[in-house]
């Protein structure tokens, strides 16, 4: 029987975990942090690499990604969908600026109620999605990264440069967090088999720095909802997801996490059919994406680090 593909997952922290080299981080947590890993994920079969160790919000992974894609930049929009994974930077940056001591709860309600404060205090710079679809060139044109790549796979999908990524250095010291995936490329095989079955596009994602916690199975998740929605546009079939990791690492406060899912058993990964083919990558909704057979472990609560 093949092994489970999530423990290339729970080996790394494993190994992170005995073997992690100790040290201060920006934050100021403190990590055990290793330096080099690679995962790969089959979703031939339309298996969706949703880690089962701990229940993983998925719908909250995919919402950002779609938030991602639109090209904006301030949580206003993200909090309408009830996602509040981007909350801790503005709100850090307003307290810190403002000198009041303002609960998450009613920062987040003023973003919403109140636009004039969301332009001012919600905006996260020129980060992913920015960089994705509106990438400024020095004449002054945007680039719109995502476009090109799709365009690049209908065109010409054997080309080797059909990548987009975020690290715009000119513009990294505006950005609330700095782009930690921020290498995507594709991959096409199959063009030459028999014209009746679709091409296989795989996705490769680098990543510089991973919190293995909380931020690993997020991306992984929503990273894999992207080739899925991509392969759907260009009428390919998803192949597989590539990870990359430079530096990956556990928080020193989510080391009990770490310790319990590596005492559990992976179960089956769910599988993912989306529901409907939108004219353009712009066109997905959550309500697009069905998810079953998905029976994780229970969630553990943890605190991210600013």
């Amino acid at each position: 029987m093949a092994r489970h593909p999530e423990y290339q997952y729970l080996d790394i922290v494993e190994q992170v975990l005995t073997k992690g080299d100790k040290r201060i981080d920006r934050t100021g947590v403190g990590t055990l942090a290793s330096f080099g890993a690679m995962m790969r994920f089959d979703m031939s079969d339309g298996t969706f690499p949703v880690y089962t160790t701990k229940r993983v919000y998925w719908k909250t992974a995919v919402k950002e990604m779609l938030w991602f894609l639109t090209g904006q930049t301030n949580i206003r929009s993200l909090l309408q969908e009830n996602v509040r994974i981007w909350t801790d930077w503005p709100l850090a940056k307003y307290r810190k600026e403002t000198g009041l001591d303002i609960s998450q709860e009613d920062f987040e309600a003023r973003v919403l109620a109140d636009e004039e404060f969301a332009l001012a205090w919600g905006d996260l710079g020129p980060v992913y999605g920015k960089q994705w679809r509106r990438w400024l060139g020095p004449d002054g044109r945007e680039h719109d990264q995502i476009a090109t790549v799709i365009e690049t796979l209908r065109s010409n999908p054997t080309s080797r440069r059909m990548l987009f990524h975020a690290w715009n250095v000119a513009d990294l010291s505006q950005m609330a967090l700095n782009p930690c995936h921020n290498f995507y490329q594709f991959f096409v095989r199959g063009m030459d088999d028999d014209a009746q079955s679709p091409a296989k596009l795989s996705l490769m994602v680098g990543v510089r720095s991973n919190d293995l916690g909380l931020g690993n199975p997020f991306n992984v998740c929503q990273q894999a909802a992207l080739l899925a929605m991509v392969a759907q546009q260009v009428d390919m079939v998803p192949d597989e997801l590539i990870w990359v990791g430079g530096d990956v690492h556990l928080y020193l406060n989510h080391i009990e996490l770490a310790e319990t899912i590596l005492k559990r058993e992976p179960r089956p990964f769910p599988k993912l059919r989306l529901l409907r083919k939108p004219d353009s990558i712009d066109g997905y909704r959550i309500e697009d994406f069905e998810v079953t057979g998905y029976d994780p472990h229970p969630a553990i609560e943890a605190p991210v680090a600013v």
